[in-house]
């Protein structure tokens, strides 16, 4: 990596805050958004299967809907461009043909290996209990979760992870099976109002060890 690439990835990642106040006037259009969440969906998943699901919460009336469930952080949802709900589908192995299927189409990988991946993991996906599978889905929800702060902060834009709201009436009140898609956190977006606080890390030789 050349110095100049990682001194922008080094001010992406630590120029990151826990944005709680943003500029109301500030909107982020659709397109922008949609290049944020593609380039944040290039994440790992498990077998690849993208678990995923994004809810984009940003009109008036969808935020007056999420604020009631989210009610001690008011200032993200009311001063954000939006609300991102992150959510794992249960159901994600349903994906497998639209996905592999692509990555045969487009060269990536032969028939034969898709169908030995499908034959290897479709007994898995049959058997695995819903609580071992929440644990896939929430690990992965949290992989695509970050990699939204980081591009979005590469966008110019400042997020704040939410992990306190309802968990368990957010589904529904937008429509979603809640049996089906499970809850990882809000993420708020928009352009920060202040530049927030800068925290303590702990020190690396407090958290990682080498053997």
């Amino acid at each position: 990596m050349t110095t100049q690439k990682t001194n922008d990835f080094n001010e992406i990642v630590k120029g990151r805050r826990s944005i709680k106040n943003y500029d109301p006037a500030v909107k982020i259009s659709k397109q922008e958004m949609e290049e944020i969440l593609t380039l944040a969906t290039t994440a790992p998943s498990s077998v690849n299967m993208q678990p995923w699901r994004l809810l984009v919460i940003e009109s008036p009336e969808a935020k007056a809907k999420l604020a009631p469930l989210a009610r001690f952080n008011q200032n993200q949802v009311e001063t954000s461009a939006a609300v991102i709900a992150v959510f794992g589908d249960i159901n994600n192995f349903e994906k497998f043909e639209e996905i592999y299927g692509k990555a045969v189409e487009e060269g990536h990988m032969p028939l034969e290996v898709k169908e030995g991946i499908h034959k290897s993991f479709a007994g898995y996906f049959e058997t695995i209990s819903r609580a071992e599978m929440e644990d896939v889905v929430l690990v992965d929800g949290g992989l695509v979760s970050m990699q939204i702060m980081l591009a979005a902060r590469a966008y110019g834009y400042d997020t704040n992870p939410i992990g306190g709201y309802e968990k368990d009436k957010i589904a529904e009140a937008f429509g979603l099976d809640k049996e089906r898609y499970v809850p990882v956190m809000l993420i708020s977006i928009g352009k920060a109002a202040d530049t927030g606080h800068t925290s303590v890390r702990l020190p690396i030789d407090r958290v990682a060890q080498w053997k």
